[in-house]
């Protein structure tokens, strides 16, 4: 009986050749960008997109301004929930969940809600917008899969 120490599906790295300078810059690449410094980069950039957003939704630390309400009734027209429910649940989730993302509190919750409203934009709202909104989950699907990583409250508290 034989046994085999290498999986057929991840060969060895090559030992000569110019393989060798692409394994090793792979090997260099993947030291460079640890889970913890992916997953930091990620929060805080899905953060800002979102928390830029909510900005704009309100007067002064937090009066939903007229023309969001404007905005949901004239030009987001979402279906099942009246303009000014979707105006405030919206500002809020925009508030809320960026910053649980930056202190990496409930990083896969924060995530997986924030995709959750990246997806209704993309169907009820911005159909055309789906590069932008491609980039968005690529970001958020890491972090819902992987977690805050070792920069975190998560890690701190020992939530996974």
């Amino acid at each position: 009986m034989t046994t085999h120490t290498q999986s057929p599906h991840f060969p060895t790295a090559p030992t000569k050749g110019p393989r060798v300078l692409l394994a090793r810059l792979a090997d260099a690449a993947a030291w460079l960008t640890p889970h913890c410094l992916l997953a930091l980069v990620n929060r805080v950039a899905i953060a800002g997109i979102f928390w830029l957003s909510a900005r704009t939704k309100v007067d002064g630390w937090f009066t939903i301004s007229d023309s969001a309400y404007a905005l949901f009734r004239e030009e987001y027209k979402l279906p099942l929930l009246p303009p000014e429910l979707a105006a405030q649940m919206a500002t809020a989730a925009e508030h809320v969940f960026p910053i649980l993302l930056v202190l990496g509190l409930f990083t896969r919750l924060s995530a997986v809600a924030l995709l959750g409203m990246t997806l209704v934009i993309q169907v009820f709202v911005y159909p055309d917008a789906w590069p932008t909104h491609l980039s968005w989950a690529g970001l958020m699907l890491y972090l819902a899969g992987r977690g805050a990583g070792n920069v975190s409250l998560d890690r701190v508290l020992g939530i996974r």
